[in-house]
């Protein structure tokens, strides 16, 4: 039987000597990526190995340092000759609020599609919160550049924890806005994480042209919940008042809605629950996405206005009705006149919310190729 006790008693003790290892705050401070405080991972890890999480250092929109919480699973025994390699997660909306990040609900690894293989392979996973989930200040929510600063320091932060045996050889795997997220990593890898190597970049169902995306889904159940986060967050990261936008009568709903948490497959399921108040009455007073300023956060924001880094792995399901096939396999053709190499791969029936479960093991299957030095496969010019 499961003992939780125990289980919590041996992290702690792990945390600890952890600890015991690390450098001084003022030297930490310094670097992005470096390890700021570790804990024991509220549920521990999905195999016989460690899970901690995990404050680093990272880059804010401004150029400024930031504190970033995550978690690291790694796995048991000896890291190999020249170290274990890393995938770095993107996890799917949580939500914007400092209490809905990943590494603090009761199942971290359960809400990453896989992880059991991952680490039975040997490999390291890392998965980010994103700024402001899990730390104070406001979450960028579907803003690129923070969104993979963070993907990529918690890379450097995997290497820099005491004991991990990570090496600098990373693949990138992200659901949904996680998709957004790892897409924009590897278009800043080059530039601002040229002391790791980055191997490809997986994504299923990812948001990428976001005023087609948003534009798609104003009124849907999910659409509607996605949109208050969005503008949640952007009214308060840019200063542009909500009110110019939300209805009157719709503010406190529109309120409720923007702080809700996703923290399970049920909460995804059940996402039109919260919609029903706003059933009866308007919710905007205009389309986010042909109306400024929003329109132009979400032109900034959408990803492939950069070479993509790495080749490129994208899963998208037919029945997805938050994330519209369509557009997606409009990234995946923009991407190959780009003159990346690209494997597209289509899920008959598949909703949104299982678009990473009903690929993982085929995007597992590419990541193993790609750490292992095979060719990158490519539907481009097919």
């Amino acid at each position: 039987m499961f003992n939780v006790k125990r289980c919590l008693r041996r992290s702690l003790a792990a945390a600890i000597a952890l600890l015991c290892f690390l450098p001084a705050p003022e030297a930490a401070a310094k670097k992005p990526g470096a390890i700021l405080n570790v804990w024991p991972l509220i549920g521990g890890s999905p195999d016989n190995g460690e899970a901690f999480r995990i404050l680093y250092q990272s880059t804010g929109l401004k150029g400024e340092p930031i504190e970033v919480s995550g978690a690291i699973y790694i796995p048991p025994g000896p890291a190999p000759a020249g170290g274990r390699p890393v995938i770095a997660y993107g996890h799917p909306t949580s939500g914007v609020v400092e209490k809905c990040a990943p590494s603090l609900m009761p199942d971290n690894a359960g809400l990453i599609w896989g992880i059991k293989s991952m680490l039975a392979k040997g490999y390291i996973v890392v998965a980010t919160d994103y700024p402001g989930l899990g730390t104070p200040g406001i979450h960028p929510y579907l803003i690129g550049v923070s969104e993979g600063r963070a993907v990529l320091d918690s890379v450097r932060a995997a290497i820099a924890l005491p004991r991990s045996g990570a090496s600098n050889r990373f693949v990138l795997w992200g659901h949904s806005q996680g998709g957004h997220a790892v897409l924009y990593a590897g278009e800043l890898a080059k530039s601002y994480a040229p002391d790791l190597k980055l191997l490809g970049v997986a994504a299923a169902a990812p948001a990428t042209y976001l005023i087609e995306l948003f534009d798609a889904d104003k009124s849907s159940a999910a659409g509607k919940e996605l949109t208050a986060m969005a503008i949640w967050s952007w009214s308060n990261l840019y200063k542009d008042p909500a009110s110019s936008l939300v209805e009157a009568n719709a503010m406190n709903v529109y309120k409720t809605m923007a702080q809700d948490c996703i923290e399970s497959v049920a909460d995804f399921l059940a996402l039109d629950k919260a919609e029903r108040p706003l059933e009866k009455q308007k919710f905007l007073k205009a389309n986010p996405a042909k109306t400024q300023p929003w329109q132009g956060i979400m032109q900034r924001n959408s990803p492939g206005q950069q070479p993509a880094g790495a080749p490129v792995f994208l899963a998208q399901g037919t029945a997805d009705t938050i994330v519209r096939p369509y557009i997606t396999k409009q990234f995946g053709k923009a991407l190959c006149k780009q003159g990346a190499k690209v494997m597209f791969v289509e899920m008959p029936g598949v909703t949104h919310t299982f678009a990473a479960k009903e690929s993982v093991a085929t995007a597992l299957k590419w990541m193993d190729d790609r750490f292992r030095g095979v060719p990158a496969p490519s539907v481009c010019g097919g």
